[in-house]
């Protein structure tokens, strides 16, 4: 799922922020970079999103990234913990 979500994010954040004055997303692949650092560590470097469609769509990918990570560590903790009680 978090595959479909970098493909959708870095699509609609080419389309929403790509060219604009004050960004650096200027292709693509400046898109695809962004939200990969956006769902990896949720923080980036550049100057991005200048939009406000580009500002909404990142708080979404920022969203799931969080949501991913709290999930695996709560799996994890679960898996730990599930061998102590027996």
């Amino acid at each position: 799922m978090t595959i479909v979500v970098f493909v959708a994010g870095s699509l609609l954040i080419w389309a929403t922020e790509c060219g604009h004055k004050g960004g650096q997303i200027n292709n693509l692949g400046d898109a695809a970079f962004f939200t990969a650092v956006q769902l990896l560590t949720v923080s980036s470097s550049l100057p991005n999103p200048v939009t406000a469609a580009g500002k909404i769509i990142d708080v979404i990918l920022e969203g799931w990234a969080v949501f991913v990570v709290t999930a695996v560590a709560g799996s994890f903790a679960t898996f730990f913990s599930s061998g102590d009680s027996g």
